[in-house]
């Protein structure tokens, strides 16, 4: 703000407070002068009222409600009038607009202890509208005597000034706006408002006037600098007449005068500079984009070099180098911080098999998608590598790797990482579209956390190793978390697999077989063969521990070819004794589907001599989605030797019915989890009928697996359902407990009492 600003700010504010204060001493004076002559009319008003007291004594309502009327007359700003008791009770009340006095304000308030004879003004604080006022009514009427007449009490009352006594009739509340005070004193001040106005403009008209006449030499100073910083002649407005500021006209003259000479030097001298200036800039410039393009030459081998050696050529993430170096500078801040680190260790199921029957470059095509599925699931700080090396020894650029590690940087709680764990499986198991075929893949994810589990890069990677593998074991498609028990497990695992290597060559698998039972003649019509692995050291090990082992391992093949032999086998051994057993239903895993799977079967046929129509091949629904054309032919193929064909598990998989009707198919087996669900869900026991019905509709044959109670076996054939194969019947047995259970009708003396259709 200028000089000239500031003064007449200082003198208008002098001024608005001064006529403020003299206008509010004012207003406070007539508030005042208003207020107590408006208080003591309203005391001689109820004491000038005879008409009161004898409403009062008489107890007559309508004399009291003119009375009050009266009072109400005294002044506008009387907003209502009520009389009361001497004991304080309401007798009447009349107010200007209804509502206005407060039901809530008691006699006791009101009068706040003052003596029975004396008036009172109350109000409940400063921003309270009324002035509550309560005036005695005083008479020389004795409230006691009761026989007095008319003549006598207008006797009593003009007598009062000789009355040796008075007496309390009782007491009247006046109602007192302040505001309508405040009203009518305002419109008393606007005139001297006006003239409070008038004052502070005459003295901002001449805080102007006289600021503008100091301040004018100083504007024209100003204006003579801004003269002599343009090199222009000084235009004085006759300032030079002034004696005060001749001199500094005259020393801005000469002023002037130098600077112009100066300025022309140098002017000649910046010329000149900026010749020079240019051509060193020139010569600068050329060596400076050589230099930019070595710089960039140099910045773009290193980086090359550094994607060489740090991330993974096929998915661009980081290799097992880079993840190695991260995960030990990350492990060492944690430990420092006292912070969680998370590792899932993640491996694509049967992934080999998709190489095989796709080849290495639907593979790649995968991996890649894999790579960018994971970097979306997981947070900026997390880190993902991709491991195309399962062993350290393997060049790091190999294309085979399906290996993932996910790690996840200052874990809040443990519980974090499944929770990413399972984010990562959601993702995973969308289908992807590879070279036009839709595939699902499905992770086994490994789940460990530093430092709970370990505190090293080695160690963790150890632990997230052995989680994957149990995980793998556990069923694939989910995630497992570390514990120290897995290590136990794993040198199991690793003692099992050797011996399972050595199991065929030793002759310690066997067949058990479970009886399919036509309900309608109690006959077996059918049998399932089951693996199952006579340990020499640990018993019996059921198929759901070494059948996964086998298909990680490679060896299912193997597996599945000795199962398939044997039990062709066994029937074969069966009719030589003149034993009946219409079929035998082997297990084909979806690893041993290959192409070469259709000339086995012929030849274990011909070898073993088992007519092509007494075996069954159950198969499950990943077969039929895989390849479906390949797959058609194979099927077509096996159907041409004669093979009976069959969906195992039918609902878990896939759940397509568009190769019901293509591929040439005649038995649908019912999955024990429906029927053993089916009693405590509605949907599942919907979902069985509804197999049923289009298995009728589709010709073919028809068997309910896992039946274990009587209420299941009720519903099956109410439904249509007569061949069931469960423990109800039989558990698996050995061949030589088979045997008594093929005579005919063996389970029709123990069927369940059913409906029979």
């Amino acid at each position: 703000m200028t000089v000239a600003g500031k003064i007449n700010a200082l003198v208008i504010s002098v001024a608005i407070v001064a006529g403020g204060l003299v206008l509010a001493i004012i207003a406070h004076r007539e508030y005042a002068a208003a207020k107590q002559p408006l208080l003591q009319r309203s005391v001689d008003s109820v004491a000038d009222l005879p008409a009161l007291q004898i409403a009062l004594y008489q107890d007559n309502s309508i004399m009291q409600n003119q009375a009050l009327q009266q009072l109400l007359s005294i002044s506008a700003a009387i907003q209502y009038a009520a009389l009361l008791s001497p004991e304080g009770r309401m007798l009447a009340l009349q107010e200007r607009e209804p509502g206005a006095r407060d039901p809530a304000k008691t006699f006791s308030t009101l009068r706040g202890g003052a003596p029975l004879s004396d008036n009172t003004l109350t109000t409940e604080g400063m921003t309270a509208r009324y002035w509550d006022m309560v005036v005695p009514v005083m008479s020389a009427i004795n409230p006691q005597d009761l026989a007095l007449t008319s003549s006598d009490l207008n006797k009593t009352i003009s007598d009062v000034e000789s009355a040796q006594s008075l007496y309390i009739l009782g007491y009247v509340h006046l109602g007192i706006d302040r505001t309508a005070l405040l009203r009518s004193v305002a419109r008393e001040l606007e005139g001297m408002a006006i003239l409070t106005c008038l004052f502070i403009l005459i003295c901002a008209c001449l805080s102007f006037y006289m600021t503008r006449r100091i301040t004018a030499p100083f504007d024209t100073i100003v204006r003579m600098a801004d003269d002599v910083a343009a090199g222009r002649p000084v235009q004085t407005k006759g300032l030079e007449r002034n004696s005060e500021f001749k001199d500094l006209v005259s020393l801005l003259n000469s002023i002037i005068g130098g600077l112009h000479t100066y300025k022309t030097k140098m002017d000649v001298d910046h010329h000149l500079l900026s010749m020079k200036v240019e051509e060193r800039t020139s010569q600068l410039s050329k060596r400076n984009q050589e230099l930019n393009r070595a710089v960039r030459e140099v910045t773009e081998t290193k980086e090359r070099m550094r994607k060489l050696a740090y991330y993974d050529s096929l998915t661009a993430l980081p290799n097992r180098r880079l993840f190695t170096e991260q995960l030990d500078l990350l492990l060492r801040l944690a430990k420092r911080n006292k912070e969680r680190i998370g590792l899932l260790f993640l491996d694509l199921d049967n992934f080999k098999r998709i190489n095989d029957s796709l080849g290495h470059s639907a593979g790649d095509l995968l991996l890649r998608e894999v790579g960018k599925r994971l970097s979306q699931c997981v947070r900026e700080s997390d880190v993902v590598a991709h491991y195309v090396e399962p062993k350290s020894q393997i060049d790091v650029s190999r294309l085979g790797g399906d290996e993932f590690t996910v790690v996840l940087n200052q874990l809040d709680r443990a519980e974090s990482a499944g929770l990413v764990a399972q984010r990562l499986l959601d993702a995973l198991t969308k289908p992807m579209t590879i070279e036009g075929h839709e595939l699902v893949v499905t992770p086994s994810i490994g789940v460990a956390i530093a430092p709970n589990h370990a505190e090293n890069v080695e160690d963790l990677l150890k632990a997230a190793d052995t989680a994957m593998y149990y995980a793998k074991s556990s069923g694939k498609n989910n995630f497992v978390v570390y514990s120290e028990d897995m290590d136990a497990d794993s040198v199991d695992r690793l003692t099992l697999e050797n011996d399972l290597r050595k199991a065929l060559e030793r002759d310690e698998l066997v067949l058990h077989y479970q009886p399919q039972v036509d309900t309608l003649t109690g006959t077996v019509v059918g049998a399932e063969a089951l693996v199952r692995w006579e340990h020499p050291e640990m018993g019996m090990i059921p198929p759901f521990k070494f059948v996964p082992l086998a298909e990680e391992m490679g060896l299912i093949g193997a597996l599945g070819e000795w199962v398939m032999a044997e039990a062709c086998r066994k029937m074969v051994e069966l009719q030589s004794l003149g034993l009946d057993l219409p079929k035998v239903s082997v297990n084909v895993s979806s690893l041993q589907f290959t192409p070469s799977f259709t000339d086995h079967v012929a030849q274990v046929l011909k070898e073993t001599g088992l007519k092509p129509m007494r075996l069954e091949l159950e198969l499950t629904e990943g077969i039929m989605m895989d390849g479906a054309e390949a797959t058609l032919a194979a099927l077509n193929k096996l159907k041409e030797l004669g093979v009976q064909l069959s969906i195992d598990d039918f609902g878990t998989g896939y759940s397509s019915l568009s190769y019901l009707s293509r591929f040439p198919l005649d038995e649908l087996k019912i999955d024990r989890s429906f029927v053993v669900e089916m009693e405590n869900s509605e949907s599942d026991a919907g979902l069985v009928i509804a197999i049923i019905a289009m298995a009728r509709s589709l010709g073919l044959e028809l068997v309910a697996e896992g039946v274990e109670t009587h209420e299941q076996y009720r519903f099956l054939r109410q439904h249509g359902a007569s061949v069931i194969q469960g423990y109800l019947f039989s558990k698996p047995v050995p061949i030589d407990d088979l045997i008594p259970l093929l005579a005919p009708g063996y389970f029709s003396a123990s069927t369940p009492a059913a409906e029979h259709a």
